[in-house]
């Protein structure tokens, strides 16, 4: 097999992924933002809320048929890309895969209690499928990440030559770390959903400032960003001192430090040292030893240049949504409403794609940074790839099909936001300048 037909293989679950991670985000957080508008409706009585969970809830259908078809799409390519990853470790890593799918018919399930149960189950009913959405949705990515845990700090067999053996499914599910992973991932997803709404509506209200739904929309999607983006760096800062225990190649490639040290500088954005700051950050002490790239061989390193920049590109952006979620708050606590000044509105909109962007960073960092393992320290991603040439034709295929259905489900969810806007056409839902919702 030629190296060529490893990056294709590489290539099309790195593209699958990278795909399918935004609509998983989605499936985890919009559930939430559907059932606070759904309970500040039947706490106000406003029909603006009703209208609000009535949206999202489609929105949530919509990317959750999507987040299936591309979930299944990567679950066939696990096994057909990676046959000998699966055909070893399946049996160690099978049970948060069993308990995912589990998680995955709930969230189904429910959700169609609470797409078409409205008006035919009780109030209280509805409610809770709405809230058992969200914690399947959960869940599901909890289970998920569990398996990337163990790609990463694989535990709960003993390896030989021929294979796994004394399988502890258990040990393995929650392999060293697993706080800490699935606890960052979770945050992420709930920050990039809650970010992007509110760039959505503060893009709409900075053109229709009298748009009383939009401006109940922001408040209900601000305060789930503000706090998101405050608890990341602190769940980051947990993440970053076990990868610092456990991972320290990894650690060295995403601080583009390469000569070991006592008191190690941290560098910000290339060119600014902080003196002792590594050290501080990584283990807590200013006169720690920092390990770098030279000190480990060369064919373990993972692509330095890559993890690094990726890294800066997760810290940056999460250090901005933080930074601009303390001036909102602290706004607020001067006694002003959630969604004021234009002047705040337009950052907002700016900010509104950090969380993606800091999602899919955060995400190489974690994917890049265990290269050239695919189960680190025990299998090298070369040995795991299927021997099928010609891997560039599903690559192809694939990126088209991902081209088509994301501009597709763009182009649906941009149907429902409009429907929801002052002056919307005839026989649309819509909402006018006072807030009165056209929905029932």
């Amino acid at each position: 097999m030629g190296m060529t037909d490893l990056l294709y293989a590489r290539a099309q679950m790195g593209l699958s992924l990278a795909f399918h991670i935004v609509f998983a985000a989605a499936g985890v957080a919009l559930p939430v933002l559907m059932v606070l508008s759904d309970w500040k409706h039947r706490r106000t009585g406003d029909p603006d809320y009703r209208k609000l969970s009535e949206k999202l809830a489609k929105g949530t259908a919509i990317l959750f048929a999507v987040g299936a078809v591309s979930g299944t799409v990567l679950s066939f390519e696990l096994g057909l890309l990676w046959p000998e990853f699966m055909g070893r470790y399946g049996e160690v890593i099978g049970l948060p895969f069993s308990l995912e799918g589990v998680a995955f018919f709930t969230e189904a399930i429910f959700l169609g209690i609470y797409l078409y149960g409205r008006e035919r189950v009780s109030p209280g009913l509805h409610l809770f499928s709405g809230v058992m959405v969200a914690v399947s949705g959960a869940a599901s990515a909890f289970f998920v990440t569990l398996v990337n845990t163990f790609m990463n700090n694989p535990s709960g067999f003993t390896a030989t030559a021929s294979g796994p053996t004394d399988v502890q499914p258990l040990v393995a599910m929650f392999s060293p770390g697993w706080q800490y992973q699935t606890a960052h991932v979770l945050l992420s997803c709930y920050q990039a959903s809650a970010f992007a709404m509110a760039g959505i509506h503060a893009f709409i209200l900075l053109k229709h400032p009298g748009a009383a739904f939009h401006k109940k929309a922001l408040s209900v999607a601000l305060p789930l960003a503000c706090l998101t983006a405050l608890l990341q760096p602190l769940v980051g800062d947990l993440s970053a001192k076990h990868v610092a225990r456990e991972q320290p190649v990894k650690l060295a490639a995403m601080e583009g430090h390469f000569e070991t040290q006592v008191g190690a500088p941290l560098r910000l954005g290339g060119g600014i040292d902080v003196p002792k700051g590594l050290s501080i950050l990584a283990f807590g002490d200013p006169n720690a030893e920092v390990k770098g790239l030279n000190d480990f061989p060369r064919d373990t390193w993972p692509p330095v240049a890559k993890v690094h920049v990726a890294f800066q590109v997760m810290v940056g952006t999460g250090s901005l949504m933080a930074l601009l979620a303390l001036v909102t708050l602290w706004r607020r606590w001067r006694g002003r409403a959630w969604p004021h000044g234009r002047g705040l509105m337009r950052a907002w909109l700016v900010a509104g794609p950090l969380g993606l962007v800091a999602l899919e960073a955060g995400w190489l960092v974690t994917e890049w940074g265990r290269q050239p393992w695919i189960v680190r320290g025990v299998m090298r991603t070369g040995e795991a790839v299927t021997p099928v040439p010609h891997l560039a034709a599903p690559f192809f295929t694939f990126t088209a099909v991902y081209l088509f259905l994301g501009v597709t489900v763009l182009f649906v969810l941009w149907r429902q936001v409009a429907s929801t806007l002052p002056g919307a056409p005839p026989g649309a839902p819509s909402v006018d300048g006072k807030g009165s919702a056209h929905a029932h």
